[in-house]
């Protein structure tokens, strides 16, 4: 290792300047104003392997909805007494796997465990989401249906960034 590799690890660069050390903790880059993914990690990636879990899971959730009205959960929610469409399912369920990576790539961004946090985050939110189909006063094959298909694509996502969030040192 030279010299100038040695005093730029300490914080000192040419000419007298100090530089900003660089600490690597976790696969993150720390420099004074907050932590970075490592080098060879991109947000592109890491969208790119979220846009795919979202298709998969839209893919499954909405299978898994024509599957229950098949064998006769009618998706009616007391108020209004309007049936859940199966592209409602679709739709609510793309929307917040999106959601999902936004939350992902903002731990990526800002977090020195990003995978911790964002695993902590989104099994927190899928449990919150959980509370309107129980308390809405469906039957009860609508109700369980509805918590399954909430849980399908948490299954679905919530490991699959979790992954690409982790760094190989992890």
């Amino acid at each position: 290792m030279s010299a100038d590799t040695r005093l730029n690890e300490l914080g000192v660069s040419g000419f007298g300047e100090v530089a900003e050390p660089a600490v690597h903790v976790r696969g993150y880059r720390m420099l004074g104003s907050g932590a970075g993914p490592a080098p060879g990690r991109t947000t592109r990636g890491l969208v790119g392997t979220g846009l795919v879990a979202a298709l998969a899971a839209v893919v499954a959730t909405t299978l898994g909805a024509a599957l229950a009205q098949a064998v006769g959960v009618d998706f009616e929610v007391p108020d209004g007494g309007e049936t859940i469409p199966l592209a409602g399912f679709a739709v609510v369920t793309g929307f917040f796997t999106v959601v999902g990576i936004v939350i992902a790539a903002a731990f990526r961004r800002w977090s020195a465990r990003p995978a911790k946090r964002f695993v902590w985050t989104t099994v927190s939110l899928t449990a919150i989401s959980l509370v309107p189909p129980v308390i809405s006063g469906a039957s009860a094959a609508t109700i369980a249906a509805l918590v399954g298909l909430h849980l399908v694509p948490a299954a679905v996502t919530i490991p699959v960034l979790a992954r690409s969030l982790r760094t190989r040192t992890d």
